[in-house]
């Protein structure tokens, strides 16, 4: 052997201090790029969503998490449930929380 098991340890121990940090900087910088590029969107998407949700009136348009497109018929403040309408004289009880998206359909005038 070149080298004693002494002579070893003690190199190592020497170089640590700002070697050892540099190691960290990659894991560090991937862990902010993933934050501003995946995190950060999803919570403001989330956010969104929550707060139309919050803001669902009669006659808006609406598409379940399933893919069912319906017109609110029937909300009430607070509650859970929302009665939509699917069909003509179809009425069914959905969760707010499946509720994925809400299209107000845009009148024929400002249609450009």
């Amino acid at each position: 052997m070149l080298f004693t098991p002494a002579y070893a340890q003690t190199a190592g121990a020497s170089a640590g201090g700002a070697a050892s940090l540099l190691q960290f900087a990659p894991l560090v910088l991937i862990a902010i790029v993933f934050y501003f590029l995946l995190i950060r969107p999803q919570q403001a998407q989330a956010k969104k969503l929550k707060e139309t949700l919050a803001a669902i009136k009669r006659g808006d348009k609406v598409v379940t998490a399933g893919g069912i497109i319906g017109t609110v018929k029937k909300v009430a403040e607070g509650a859970t449930e929302i009665d939509v309408e699917i069909a003509p004289s179809v009425t069914v009880s959905v969760v707010r929380s499946t509720i994925s998206r809400v299209v107000n359909p845009v009148p024929a005038n400002d249609v450009p």
